[in-house]
């Protein structure tokens, strides 16, 4: 009906390397988000989610992993579950709330909002651990 639309482009915000360069993650993630506006016709509602998403990053991947990522050692594929569950949902809740708040722009349809967002992130989320755990190498 409209409410389950799964994003999974915003895999590549959330796996992006650690140590490079935020600009460069900055950059990527507006031309990642302009490039789907372009094919969806959506007026850039994806790339202005998309930088908030880069934006809010470091902070998701310190309330997720702690210490880890103060160290910058954190490697996907060796995280635990639990941490990486926590990270990909807080950052997908936060890009499908701007994303759907964009898209709607009134404040008559938060509950719109709200319905598209919660279905949204819940089959992203799914599908977004089920594609990082099924193509992660665990190098023990």
């Amino acid at each position: 009906m409209g409410y389950i639309n799964p994003y999974i482009y915003i895999i590549f915000i959330f796996l992006f390397p650690i140590r490079e360069n935020r600009l460069i993650l900055l950059i990527t993630s507006f031309l990642l988000g302009m490039l789907v506006d372009m094919f969806l016709d959506s007026g850039g509602v994806h790339a202005a989610a998309s930088v908030v998403l880069a934006y809010a990053r470091p902070v998701f991947l310190k309330t997720s992993f702690g210490m880890l990522y103060e160290h910058q050692s954190i490697k996907f594929s060796n995280t635990e579950l639990g941490s990486l569950i926590t990270y990909i949902t807080l950052g997908t809740f936060t890009h499908h709330l701007i994303l759907f708040s964009l898209e709607v722009f009134n404040i008559s349809g938060i509950l719109l909002i709200l319905k598209k967002t919660l279905f949204s992130s819940i089959f992203t989320i799914i599908l977004c651990i089920l594609i990082i755990v099924l193509f992660s190498r665990n190098k023990k």
